[in-house]
């Protein structure tokens, strides 16, 4: 995937400039209301401009209804800069979607197509060099495929038929063999399409967080409309007047005008990041939810595992060699087209010298098949068999009660308790021994599990394995538990139960297995790499089918959680300082007993309002690069991160108004504008 451009570039800014303005239509600004009363305001004041004669000088008025739109223009510019960052990503996915053909299956024939002509069932034939046209899955063949227009990465993946590795995705490009895929959306509804309209920001809706916030923010101004509009009751009992002019300016220095301007873009920026992170998030919810997560329940094959299995021992019983059992395994394997059987024919020549290099002429295959679960090969009066432990025992009748069962008994238990999986070998009716097949764990998991245990999260790997093989590759994965045996309900009542505990649960997983417990988690996380099932019941996708990903996807989570109340922090205590440093000033002529609380010497009211209301003003872009970055996250416990907040945010919040003000007044002054 195309990266986005950094901040405050011209391919960036000049469109954001050109939004503002058109985010400046009534229905838009209603979205957010604080920015909406403040447009109200500067439109009222612009009018008064003209009708109202109040003693104030026209310059002075003009230069409040200049700052005040300004205002209103700095909060629809972080929005729009938000978003297009967005929209550069979505540019370079739509030029990927407009190149998009398709080789449509007629009966035996080939009929050319637009992509956009595909429906729902379609089955397209998609050879080397090809782009895939639609998002669907493959159903005959196998074939590598170069991902980098989605992902980012150049290696290219395997997609094949069957299994969890069938899901294809439109725009990405085969690279060697062909394939067949059955169309599984209809136009405008594919992968790539959700991708660009979220990126975009048209999809994305207020989180709880967000519209809980809002409405704090709107029932603030409320407070302070009620509160203004009280004013002139007072100032009359004193005998004195308040120029209606003045009133507006002090209402939107009072009501929180920097959060409600940033609070959008926060949240555009905070999937933004996930976005240029390769993990797609299908709502901001999502994202939010993964910065509060509890649990983290993990599926093994795929996913903390690289999901191929491989020999990596031959243990003979007694009375036979290891050579012996390293041959007969061979060649039961070398028709075994399946990664396991490579890996018997790899590790049979590599370490033990097995020659052999194809079947006798005439050799009969015996396929492997769910109901037998051994499969082998025949040649002359010679039968190999190759399975499952206890099939190759039922399948020959009195074996089990032999000595060499005996010994496969014991040894498949010691290979089942390291956590590998044991594979029996026979020879005309008599055992061999086992093959030791170990699930290979993805290298530096240990290290990213421990990390989210800093974070307080619990992982739980989750596998159809027996307890013994299950036990052994959680304590090399690092994981905290683990549930053996599972089947698609057991997982499902295990997140239920969490939930049920009041923890937020997050579940990785990339089969069509995974697809309940993704959609019954708070955060569900399917693998790029996984079947559309998966995909489609998570409500995040990593592009990048690396599950120690979700350590930074969490992270994102809280750092989009730790900017909002950072910057809600800052902008509450920077409301409460301009009350202490503009109210005692604007009003000490009508209660010459505020004099006394006037400690920061401003000049005249009508400079402390012009001062509040050009500080006002510019505090918004002064923070926006910090709303779009984000706060730096630091895994460290909730009562530290609070303290730290309160120090660096509430404080600054409380001495900028000060500093700013008085350094604008002083300004103010020295050029005569008030």
């Amino acid at each position: 995937m195309a990266r986005s451009a950094t901040l405050f570039t011209p391919e960036l800014i000049l469109p954001a400039v050109g939004d503002s303005f058109r985010k400046l239509n009534p229905k838009e600004l209603v979205r957010n209301p604080v920015m909406f009363v403040t447009a109200c305001v500067a439109a009222l004041l612009t009018i008064l401009l003209v009708v109202e004669h109040d003693g104030l000088g026209v310059g002075f008025k003009l230069q409040l209804v200049v700052w005040l739109w300004l205002t209103v223009l700095f909060g629809t510019f972080a929005e729009a800069l938000a978003e297009g960052r967005g929209k550069a990503q979505a540019a370079s996915l739509r030029a990927t979607k407009a190149e998009l053909t398709a080789k449509r299956m007629k009966g035996s024939s080939i009929e050319p197509v637009p992509a956009s002509a595909l429906r729902k069932g379609d089955v397209v034939l998609v050879e080397t060099g090809d782009l895939i046209p639609a998002d669907g899955e493959v159903v005959e063949g196998v074939a590598s495929v170069n991902e980098a227009a989605i992902t980012g990465e150049s290696a290219p993946v395997i997609r094949e038929a069957g299994g969890d590795r069938s899901a294809v995705t439109a725009g990405t490009r085969v690279i060697s063999d062909q394939i067949r895929v059955c169309v599984t959306v209809d136009p405008g509804q594919g992968f790539l399409d959700r991708m660009i309209a979220l990126v975009e920001g048209a999809e994305r809706q207020k989180t709880p967080n967000e519209i809980a916030l809002t409405i704090l923010l709107v029932g603030l101004t409320i407070i302070f409309l009620i509160a203004v509009g009280t004013i002139p009751g007072f100032t009359a009992y004193a005998g004195g007047a308040v120029p209606v002019a003045i009133l507006a300016a002090l209402l939107i220095t009072l009501i929180p005008t920097t959060i409600a301007a940033l609070l959008s873009a926060i949240g555009i920026a905070g999937m933004d990041r996930l976005v240029r992170f390769n993990v797609l998030a299908k709502s901001g919810r999502a994202v939010e939810a993964a910065g509060d997560v509890d649990t983290l329940l993990l599926d093994k094959t795929g996913t903390i595992t690289i999901g191929d299995r491989a020999a990596t021992e031959f243990r003979p019983v007694t009375g036979v060699t290891q050579a012996e059992l390293a041959e007969a395994a061979l060649l039961a394997s070398l028709a075994d087209e399946t990664p396991e059987g490579r890996s018997v024919v790899l590790l049979a020549r590599e370490s033990f010298g097995v020659k052999t290099q194809a079947l006798p002429d005439g050799a009969e295959i015996i396929p492997f098949t769910a109901q037998t679960r051994i499969s082998g090969v025949k040649f002359g009066e010679t039968l190999i068999e190759k399975g499952a432990v206890d099939s190759i025992l039922k399948a020959h009748a009195g074996m089990g009660d032999s000595t060499a069962a005996t010994d496969l008994r014991r040894a498949t238990e010691e290979i089942a308790r390291a956590g590998m999986t044991p594979l029996a070998v026979a020879k005309d009716g008599r055992l061999l021994g086992s093959i030791a097949l170990k699930d290979i764990v993805k290298a530096g998991i240990k290290e990213r599990f421990g990390e989210l245990r800093k974070m307080g999260i619990r992982t739980v790997m989750i596998t159809g394995d027996n307890p013994l093989t299950a036990a052994a590759i959680a304590a090399e994965a690092g994981v905290d538990d683990f549930l053996a045996q599972a089947t698609p309900e057991d997982k499902l009542d295990l997140i239920r139960r969490e939930q049920a505990g009041g923890k937020l649960v997050a579940m990785c997983g990339d089969g069509t297995n995974d697809a309940p417990a993704l959609a019954q988690a708070d955060v569900g996380v399917a693998m790029n790499t996984g079947t559309q099932a998966a995909r489609e019941a998570g409500n995040m996708v990593d592009l990048d089918s690396d599950p120690t990903k979700l350590i930074e996807v969490v992270g994102l989570g809280k750092q989009l959680l730790m900017t909002r109340g950072a910057l809600t922090t800052f902008s509450v205590a920077n409301d409460v300082a301009k009350y202490f440093a503009i109210i005692p000033a604007m009003f000490v002529a009508i209660y010459p007993g505020l004099k006394v609380l006037n400690v920061m010497g401003l000049a005249t009211p009508q400079s402390a309002i012009l001062s509040a209301i050009i500080f006002n003003a510019l505090i918004i872009p002064l923070l926006v690069p910090l709303a779009l970055r984000g706060v730096k996250y630091r895994p460290i416990g909730a009562g530290p991160l609070l303290r730290r907040n309160l120090a660096i945010y509430g404080l600054g919040g409380l001495i900028a108004p000060f500093v700013g003000i008085k350094l604008i007044d002083l300004l103010v002054g020295g050029l005569h504008l008030a």
